[in-house]
């Protein structure tokens, strides 16, 4: 199972997403990232801190959700923050769709300190819920089973 994680820059969050989806995840699933205005540059903190949790950053580049067209993901996960006014990607391909909010580490001020500890916080959030993902029995859910399981993780 391929599932796309979706923000609007694909520069932070659908990036963390992306890499600590893929350093957790057991054999036959993976995950990418994509935004709807893609920044085509990486937030330099969300790489340094997936490198220091041993994710592979190598693969990892900012991009459009249009790079799926050709193999489109059967789950779709958009991570804006809707609780902050902030507009999520749609995507228009054929994959079952849930949002798992997250507020928006890189937009933090203050010191490099109180920086680092937004984004460790958003990491503890996204392992939080991937950890639940891997829990369902993907084999025996089906799609509206599984569209209702990812909409509770979305709420934790």
């Amino acid at each position: 199972m391929k599932v796309l994680f979706m923000c609007t820059a694909n520069s932070c969050r659908s990036v963390l997403c992306e890499g600590l989806f893929n350093l957790m995840a057991p054999q036959g699933l993976s995950a990418a990232s994509a935004g709807s205005m893609p920044s085509g540059r990486l937030n330099p903190r969300a790489v340094s801190t997936l490198q220091a949790l041993g994710a592979d950053t190598s693969a990892l580049f900012s991009k459009g959700s249009d790079s799926f067209a050709e193999h489109p993901p059967e789950v779709v996960i958009t991570v804006c923050d809707q609780a902050a006014g902030e507009p999520c990607p749609v995507y228009f391909g054929p994959a079952l769709k849930s949002h798992w909010g997250l507020a928006d580490p890189s937009e933090v001020t203050g010191s490099p300190e109180q920086i680092q500890a937004a984004f460790d916080a958003t990491v503890i959030h996204i392992r939080q819920r991937l950890t639940a993902f891997f829990a369902l029995d993907l084999n025996a859910l089906g799609p509206a089973e599984l569209k209702l399981a990812l909409n509770r993780i979305g709420d934790l």
